[in-house]
């Protein structure tokens, strides 16, 4: 690149990393590579090569994407002017490359192909590491457990994941709750791509997009890909198709089964507001078990979030330098998580910290919540799908996905809400509160969404995090739970993992309702194929408080007395 063209890109780094100071490299660029798939088809691919001298050599860096090449610029020159080989490939039918692309299912043979070419080519720096957020973690995934297996010496020698999953179906089908604003809107987003339609696409990341808003109230739900792309989508027709993950069509492109072959040293990097937090955690726990437990950075951010770029690049550059360079580590414990409600980043030497105890709150009849076992009654709501319960923030692949104030929203008919008494003393939440509901409907199917709130002195009532259960669906017939004597069956419901402090005078408040759309799709009632359910029940919902049986919520209150925990000044 020409002194001008390094120039603008420093001025350009500095401007969409903020924070990230640009490394001392320039770097060459090639365009357009072509790399050969087994099949014959030839992907491309642009390459950074660092001007001058690195010493010692610092690995070649992998990035595969669906997204466009152009797109991913910043983030590999930032990576190339630390002194890393950077090749940036398009997805298979994606950007110029050939073929067509079908989400998830290439990933894996086309990856390992790119993972052999790489390392037979002349600037090729000795070992490979591979990089990037999103799908592109998810083609990471793809190739390292079964390179690991099948050819080692094949294999990365690092990854580098940002908000990332190996398994898209799991939140696809949350559940067995159709994730309707993620995958609808990821579909308009990619078909856009694909027509090279960007200025559309540039509006619709910067404020609501009419056709999408829409297209979430379409009914069929196999019609809303028309409504929002203009034509129907083979890949979301298909995701709707399969409501069970134990489809073929899901466990073909599922890695999760291969997490835990991965050996090579592992950075992930979350928010607390990502879409894909609870099982990029639940990863950590699989790679943790195996006694290889990942670097991990979860920070107060969404999947999107501005503030995540500077310490996904920095913290990356220093992992990779650390792990195979031989480079002094710059961090005190393997885990740095950002407690929010005291906005602290602490030090720790696991996740979820030792110390992390269930502790459970049981919901009352009268709207209490409180660690004392209910006296019985029952909160009944009714839930109407042609007027769904509405999503009231949440994780999105929006830009703005942080807590919002849920006072007008708890005032709805079809939200049970329940409080704590101002608490006493601070109480800080770390892990997986799980929600235990006794519930009934008089629908064949019901959803259960519940929402963990910090309610201030002042009245705000702010979201920690949620989660969300569909019973007598097709995907969910095998796991139900069977009702008792009364009709009433146990629900448990895994909320997003938090790290949060109430402070003492606020209280704990907990939402209990039947949906959150257009984030999910609404439940229409009958338990009939997704695809195809165009008739909407109202339902009557009971949530039982028996002593006998409780409806609770267990949270995983943390005591650091003990442990190790430092407080990082910033």
């Amino acid at each position: 690149m020409s002194t001008f063209r390094q120039r603008m890109s420093r001025w350009l780094q500095a401007r969409m990393i903020r924070g990230l100071t640009p490394g001392p490299y320039d770097f060459t660029l090639r365009k357009n590579l072509a790399v050969p798939m087994d099949d014959g088809v030839e992907l491309l691919a642009d390459l950074r090569t660092p001007v001058g001298e690195v010493n010692p050599p610092l690995p070649t860096i992998v990035m595969r994407s669906p997204y466009g090449r152009r797109g991913l610029t910043t983030q590999a020159s930032a990576l190339a002017r630390e002194g890393f080989t950077v090749l940036v490939q398009s997805c298979r039918g994606t950007w110029g490359s050939a073929g067509v692309f079908t989400p998830q299912l290439d990933e894996q043979r086309d990856g390992i192909a790119t993972h052999r070419w790489v390392r037979r080519q002349p600037w090729f720096t000795g070992s490979l590491a591979t990089y990037g957020q999103s799908y592109l973690g998810y083609t990471q995934w793809a190739v390292a457990g079964r390179l690991q297996r099948e050819d080692p010496g094949t294999a990365p020698d690092a990854l580098c994941l940002i908000t990332t999953m190996p398994d898209f179906g799991a939140i696809t089908w949350d559940n067995g709750a159709f994730s309707l604003r993620n995958a609808l809107g990821w579909t308009q987003m990619m078909d856009r791509m694909h027509r090279r339609a960007m200025v559309p696409l540039i509006l619709s990341q910067l404020r609501p997009d009419p056709k999408l808003e829409k297209a979430f109230g379409v009914l069929p739900l196999r019609g809303g890909d028309t409504a929002a792309a203009g034509h129907p989508v083979g890949w979301y027709q298909d995701w709707l198709a399969h409501e069970k993950l134990t489809d073929e069509y899901w466990t073909q492109q599922s890695h999760t089964a291969s997490v835990s072959d991965v050996t090579a040293p592992i950075y992930m990097i979350s928010g607390w507001y990502d879409i894909f937090l609870p099982w990029q955690l639940r990863d950590y726990a699989q790679l943790a078990a195996a006694g290889r437990p990942p670097r991990l950075t979860i920070g107060p951010w969404g999947h999107v979030s501005a503030g995540m770029g500077a310490p996904a690049v920095s913290e990356s550059v220093a992992f990779l330098k650390e792990h195979l360079v031989g480079a002094k580590s710059n961090r005190v414990a393997p885990v740095r998580a950002f407690l929010t409600g005291a906005e602290q980043w602490h030090d720790l030497p696991a996740w979820p910290p030792p110390g992390s105890q269930a502790q459970p709150w049981h919901l009352h009849a009268s709207g209490l919540l409180d660690p004392a076992a209910a006296e019985g009654g029952v909160t009944r709501y009714s839930y109407d799908p042609g007027d769904p319960t509405p999503a009231v923030g949440g994780p999105s692949l929006r830009p703005h996905s942080g807590p919002v104030d849920n006072v007008a929203h708890e005032r709805r008919d079809d939200v049970a809400v329940f409080r704590s008494e101002p608490l006493a003393a601070a109480t800080v939440v770390a892990g997986e509160p799980v929600a235990r509901i006794r519930f009934r409907s008089s629908r064949p199917s019901a959803d259960l969404f519940v929402r963990l709130c910090d309610v201030h002195p002042d009245g705000r009532s702010m979201t920690v995090c949620d989660g969300i259960r569909r019973i007598g669906s097709i995907a969910t017939a095998a796991t139900d739970p069977q009702p008792d004597a009364e009709g009433f069956r146990e629900i448990e419901v895994r909320l997003w993992p938090t790290f949060h402090r109430f402070d003492a005078g606020h209280r704990i408040g907990v939402q209990v309702s039947s949906g959150a759309h257009p984030r999910y799709a609404r439940n229409p009632g009958s338990g009939e194929p997704s695809a195809t359910a165009a008739t909407l029940l109202r339902a009557d919902q009971e949530i039982s408080h028996a002593t006998a049986a409780p409806s609770r919520i267990d949270l995983p209150v943390w005591v650091p007395d003990g442990y190790a925990s430092v407080i990082v000044e910033e």
